[in-house]
């Protein structure tokens, strides 16, 4: 049935057609269906038009259905019932649903939260397939397009109303250099001092609308450098070039004390005891309002971070 045809269609003409099947008779067929005798032989007459057939003959008190009406009854049936099951509301069980969500979540903040969270997964939405992209510019609009399911991101300056925004966290970076690194041992560091060094930069998508952007000089000065810069979304890449080079790389305090991600760097103080807090937001789009799995993901994420903030606190990430 092609699309102009189903939209002229009144779908409800089906149920009646499938009730009048079953109870054979005008009169019971509109009491099931709570509508007058009259109303429900003009149902009928619709029928008749519709498919073209008298549907019903009368023998007695009782009608009798044609070929036609009976070939239409045996593809009602399960036409209806594959509908009522359509409609029906569901019970949401993660540990039974297939499908697909897309998060984006920068590798920082990926290497820190995601093994916590595909291992609370893998237990409890064991056929879930997530998609966590590092490197996505327009969020927000990705987010309300499908695009997106999930954004973990540095808090912006501004959320509409149909965004639903939950802080998760801050986290204040570290300025990373390698060991013998000409700025090491110094307690006088200023911001003169690090203007002499180029910096290596993770990539942060859509920067220009952070809040701590507009509001922390921070966060401008140390990744707008006069001397060069090395951008990129891999953090394992952005530390070799650290460990091999005398870039400055701003970075979360957790790697300085992991024994493998640190190994070979040093930290340095903030210039003239300054200090910069990043906070975190949980992000998703008011489209997914009524989507079990969204919501259920986002909570799992939520009660993730709660349960494991002490030992997150370790990694300098206060939720």
């Amino acid at each position: 049935m092609e699309d102009q045809t189903l939209i002229r269609t009144d779908l409800n003409l089906l149920v009646a057609l499938q009730v009048l099947l079953e109870e054979g008779t005008v009169s019971r067929a509109a009491e099931r269906l709570f509508v007058t005798q009259s109303a429900m032989s003009k149902t009928l007459a619709r029928l008749r038009e519709l498919f073209d057939d008298p549907l019903f003959t009368r023998a007695g008190r009782q009608m009798v259905p044609t070929p036609k009406a009976l070939e239409l009854g045996e593809q009602l049936k399960p036409l209806l019932e594959q509908t009522r099951r359509l409609v029906a509301p569901r019970q949401f069980d993660p540990g039974q649903f297939r499908g697909e969500l897309s998060v984006a979540v920068a590798e920082f903040i990926g290497m820190m939260l995601m093994p916590r969270l595909m291992a609370r997964l893998e237990k409890r939405a064991p056929f879930l397939r997530i998609r966590a992209l590092s490197r996505v510019e327009g969020q927000l609009g990705k987010l309300a397009s499908g695009e997106l399911d999930v954004a973990i991101q540095l808090t912006r300056s501004h959320y509409g109303p149909e965004y639903r925004a939950r802080p998760v966290g801050a986290m204040p970076p570290s300025i990373l250099v390698r060991e013998g690194h000409p700025l090491v041992g110094r307690e006088d560091v200023s911001w003169d001092m690090m203007e002499a060094y180029p910096r290596v930069v993770l990539y942060i998508p859509d920067s220009r609308y952070l809040q701590v952007a507009l509001q922390d000089k921070n966060f401008v000065r140390f990744r707008d450098s006069r001397r060069g810069i090395f951008e990129t979304t891999h953090l394992m890449t952005a530390l070799e070039v650290v460990r091999k080079s005398d870039y400055l790389m701003a970075a979360p305090p957790y790697i300085a004390h992991d024994t493998h991600l640190g190994s070979g760097l040093a930290t340095l103080p903030w210039p003239e005891k300054q200090s910069l807090n990043l906070h975190y937001m949980l992000v998703r789009h008011q489209r997914s309002d009524s989507s079990a799995i969204h919501r259920w993901l986002e909570q799992e994420i939520l009660d993730l971070l709660q349960e494991d903030r002490e030992e997150l606190r370790g990694f300098g990430f206060i939720c």
